[in-house]
């Protein structure tokens, strides 16, 4: 690898957006890797001339190993018929090595670590590649987009090149081919028992305080209930993860399962540490209120998911964060087998101190890593436009998604519908068959991002309205590339994990009252004393470095 203080001209005019730099003969220029660049020799069953739009169909039979998430909701067979389908459309047959999804990310590291890794590593989420960058185990993969013309034309129309931008590393070069999206989609949110609320002239409220409102209006009319239970709390390091996400975002802050100890103030034009930011602060605030009067209940931030449905189907509580699946699935089909005349709706994130914002760079998902080792294969470029069909054509999206036209769905009038007798995420409960578990599509390793007429095609009329509602906020700024050299990313992991824990940690004990606000200027003298400013300063000198080499 190149020195990462030391870039080529390519590499900077590739930092500054310049996508498509690539060609197939000679993927670069020869300070950048010699003879490994050179694809003239790699072309067997390639397209000649593969465009945007157009099928891809390898002129020969090929096969390409892929790892695969394992989701133990839709177990992998083999007889999926969207293993049959993707062969008989693209002459490719793809070789899952299966993991199961509780390994996943071990096991990845285990397999890019021994070199067993399969060529296409799927499902990885930004910035875990990082750590696989300085070794040369897998590909950077800007290098080579311009095999990828239904990829580049994405991130032309839809505007992206900031979100790639975002993750580059020091040198210039991304890592990752992550999911695009054309929109912002928005995940959680409250959700109130709209029957309850009804009953005592409530209404549902748009606003953090009109939700503090109407939660001490339910703690008048039900003095020994908590209002609210909430839930996500186990299994991610962050208690109450969707709550803390969506509540920051309405602060301006990335929390919860979005939280991050690095920010970007666009205001100051410097790195800032999140968690002792004022939005942090309000934020936490606003639980401690909530929990000391108990309009939440404390249980909240420790409690299985589980504990809080059962708390809201007995009726012990009347709101609980949601998606628009859990509503649907799990909230009113159990409340409406359960409680008579029972109504539930989930409403777009109560605005905060920031307004109508939605968090920024939230439109790119996780995405696709290239081993290093298929670079050595003769295949290389069929295996990239395969690669870009799949993920990113309209076509192999929507394949991905809905399977076969006339097999699983029909479509009348623009919308999809699934062949009679064909569930998905419990549409028809009684359905013989499944798209996921008995088709294979529908498969969050291959189904991600896309148009926002192919994301919102499955949307159930729920959705629709809190996703039509969502997309009309403005993106907050993306943080701006400030990628790290290696010696400066050995010693920021040194510092990362210990603040975010006290973050986690003092977050907690703010909200349930062990710790007083009053310490908060205690908090903020602890942090320093872990490095706080020096990660921060570390940050800003990355980022500085890279918009002086980089325009």
């Amino acid at each position: 690898m190149k020195n990462a203080g030391q870039l080529s001209r390519r590499q900077i005019l590739a930092a500054a957006g310049f996508l498509g730099l690539a060609t197939v003969t000679g993927c670069g220029s020869g300070d950048d890797g010699g003879d490994g660049k050179d694809l003239s020799k790699k072309q067997d069953g390639a397209m000649k001339n593969y465009r945007a739009g157009q099928q891809f169909k390898a002129s020969k039979p090929l096969s390409f190993s892929v790892l695969h998430n394992n989701n133990p909701v839709y177990p992998m067979k083999n007889g999926w018929l969207f293993w049959k389908e993707l062969t008989k459309r693209t002459g490719v047959t793809l070789e899952p090595v299966d993991v199961p999804l509780a390994d996943y990310e071990k096991k990845r590291s285990v397999l890019i670590g021994a070199g067993d890794a399969p060529f296409l590593i799927p499902k990885t989420y930004h910035p875990s590649e990082v750590a696989f960058v300085s070794s040369g185990a897998v590909l950077p993969v800007s290098d080579y987009v311009e095999l990828m013309p239904n990829f580049r034309d994405k991130v032309r129309k839809w505007k992206l090149e900031p979100e790639l931008d975002s993750i580059r590393q020091s040198d210039g070069k991304y890592y990752l081919l992550p999911g695009l999206h054309e929109k912002v989609k928005s995940g959680y949110s409250l959700s109130f028992r709209t029957d309850v609320l009804d009953r005592h002239g409530l209404t549902l409220p748009s606003t953090w305080d009109e939700v503090y409102d109407v939660l001490k209006a339910l703690k008048e009319e039900y003095p020994g209930k908590y209002p609210w239970t909430d839930r996500w709390s186990t299994n991610t390091p962050f208690p109450c993860g969707a709550l803390f996400g969506y509540l920051g975002q309405a602060h301006g802050v990335k929390a919860g399962w979005t939280y991050d100890n690095i920010t970007f103030d666009a205001q100051a034009h410097k790195f800032v540490f999140t968690g002792a930011t004022d939005g942090y602060r309000r934020m936490v605030e606003y639980l401690r209120k909530v929990v000391a009067e108990k309009l939440l209940d404390p249980e909240s931030f420790t409690q299985q998911d589980d504990q809080a449905v059962q708390k809201l189907l007995a009726e012990k509580s009347y709101v609980i964060s949601a998606n628009p699946q859990e509503l649907v699935q799990n909230y009113r089909y159990n409340l409406e087998k359960q409680v008579k005349g029972a109504t539930i709706e989930m409403v777009p994130v109560p605005l905060g101190p920031a307004g109508p914002v939605v968090l920024g760079g939230t439109r790119l998902e996780n995405g696709v890593m290239v081993s290093a080792k298929a670079l050595e294969s003769d295949d290389f470029v069929a295996m990239m436009q395969f690669l870009d069909w799949l993920w990113y054509s309209d076509e192999g999206q929507k394949f991905c998604k809905w399977g076969v036209e006339g097999v699983t769905y029909t479509r009348s009038g623009g919308r999809f519908e699934l062949k009679p007798g064909i569930s998905l995420m419990g549409s028809d409960p009684d359905a013989p068959k499944d798209l996921q578990k008995d088709y294979g599509f529908f498969n969050g390793v291959f189904t991600y991002g896309g148009s926002w007429d192919l994301v919102s095609s499955s949307f159930s009329p729920d959705e629709r309205k809190f996703q039509d509602a969502m997309s009309q906020r403005r993106q907050l700024p993306i943080d701006p590339a400030h990628p790290l050299q290696s010696f400066e990313q050995e010693q920021a992991t040194l510092w990362e994990t210990p603040l975010k824990d006290h973050v986690i940690q003092n977050t907690l004990q703010f909200v349930l009252g062990k710790r007083p606000l009053s310490q908060w200027g205690a908090y903020l003298a602890e942090l320093k004393s872990k490095n706080m400013q020096q990660l921060v300063d570390l940050h800003n000198k990355a980022y500085e470095r890279f918009r002086k080499e980089n325009g």
